[in-house]
């Protein structure tokens, strides 16, 4: 039997996703809503930053660690929360936990996702959870929610605000997607995308076909379905009034997550946010969102380091996390290329792609002639003017 290659890149997960996954659950993963313009923008939005390296400085020894939400991380890298994953790997938020913690990082886990938080935290050991909340099923689903991921040790709570309904998919429309219900019209629909990957179907079908969402249940205990889930996402839409009642119900760190204009950054914090995330959903819900490293120096001018600031989307390399952070960001979310790791080689695929996150970090650093993260800064990057939202001129460091 030939020895798997280890993964080289996030491309070449996604590559080897493609052909290990049936075409609905990549369809399913690559995402993006209507035209996708906006997962074209995040893909792109790196590529007019440059590096201003400084050559001939010798730095011992690259310092990655940083404090993220009262959280030590071995590098500035969170998994980022994403559902519906049993049908990428069987084990797919168990593997990412269990990388996590290898790793020294954070993982979110996601309202949708296929295992329940309490079976996910000992998986997870030392490493530091943070629940992501939607409110289907509404608020006394929403409460119930915020208790189990308080009382299982869950260290911060991600509001998602940008998903009042949800984005429209045309690859799901087209029959490409994942399936809300089982059936025997689901089984002949899906069966020509499923039987030539018989190693997915038996590793999806030891864990059952129950298509439910364990992280959620109706006050009578019942799970909520996958269907039911889907259409409860919002019911009703979180708001900025929302946050206050989260807060007190958590009792930790509460992070607004989907903002992308500095009028929202500064209702955030108004509203009593220890935490931004900088995203527009990995390009799922609105289409022609602008890319979020373009917006990461309006929220961080706005909210002036009153709160720590995160960004995701179209984050691939370790070099795009240090532009990030560079520009002012605390640390970055990445979901799509550690997915893609786990489709395309089981938790060691997330294993070797965090090792490729730190790799690449380290390496850019010692290339631009930066020992330590927390000095980077706008002096080692470059970029033409108004390229970035409001780039130009100074703004306030958040403190690390």
């Amino acid at each position: 039997m030939l020895r798997r290659k280890p993964l080289v890149s996030v491309d070449d997960a996604q590559r080897r996703a493609r052909r290990r996954l049936p075409r609905g659950v990549y369809d399913f993963v690559i995402g993006g809503s209507e035209a996708r313009l906006t997962l074209d923008h995040n893909l792109n939005g790196f590529a007019d930053i440059t590096f201003r390296p400084r050559y001939a400085v010798a730095h011992e020894r690259r310092n990655l660690a940083t404090t993220v939400l009262g959280c030590d991380l071995s590098m500035p890298v969170v998994l980022a929360p994403a559902g519906q994953l049993r049908p990428v790997f069987h084990d797919a938020e168990r593997a990412a936990a269990r990388a996590a913690r290898a790793a020294g990082i954070a993982v979110g886990v996601s309202t949708f996702a296929s295992t329940a938080i309490e079976e996910i935290m000992p998986a997870a050991g030392a490493a530091p959870v943070w629940y992501q909340l939607y409110f289907s099923g509404g608020r006394a689903v929403a409460e119930a929610a915020v208790d189990r991921a308080r009382n299982v040790g869950c260290k911060a709570l991600l509001v998602t605000i940008d998903s009042p309904r949800t984005g429209y998919r045309e690859s799901a429309y087209l029959g490409n997607g994942l399936p809300h219900k089982v059936g025997l019209s689901t089984a002949l629909r899906f069966a020509p995308e499923v039987l030539p990957h018989p190693v997915w179907l038996a590793r999806y079908l030891r864990g059952g076909i129950a298509l439910r969402v364990p992280n959620i249940r109706w006050p009578d205990g019942r799970e909520l379905t996958i269907e039911e889930a889907s259409l409860e996402r919002q019911t009703p839409p979180v708001t900025w009034d929302d946050f206050r009642w989260i807060k007190q119900h958590f009792g930790g760190p509460v992070v607004a997550k989907g903002v992308l204009t500095a009028e929202d950054a500064r209702r955030a914090v108004d509203a009593g946010a220890d935490g931004i995330v900088v995203s527009n959903h990995g390009g799922y819900m609105l289409d022609s969102a602008p890319s979020t490293i373009r917006v990461l120096p309006e929220v961080l001018e706005a909210v002036g380091g009153q709160v720590e600031v995160l960004v995701d989307g179209g984050i691939r390399r370790g070099a795009d996390v240090v532009k990030a952070l560079a520009l002012g960001a605390r640390a970055v979310m990445i979901g799509r290329a550690y997915v893609w790791a786990l489709a395309a080689a089981g938790e060691q695929g997330a294993h070797e792609m965090l090792a490729l996150f730190r790799s690449g970090i380290e390496r850019t650093m010692t290339l631009i002639g930066c020992g330590d993260v927390a000095s980077l800064d706008r002096s080692y990057i470059d970029l033409p003017p108004g390229r970035l939202g409001r780039l130009d001129g100074s703004r306030p460091r958040a403190p690390r």
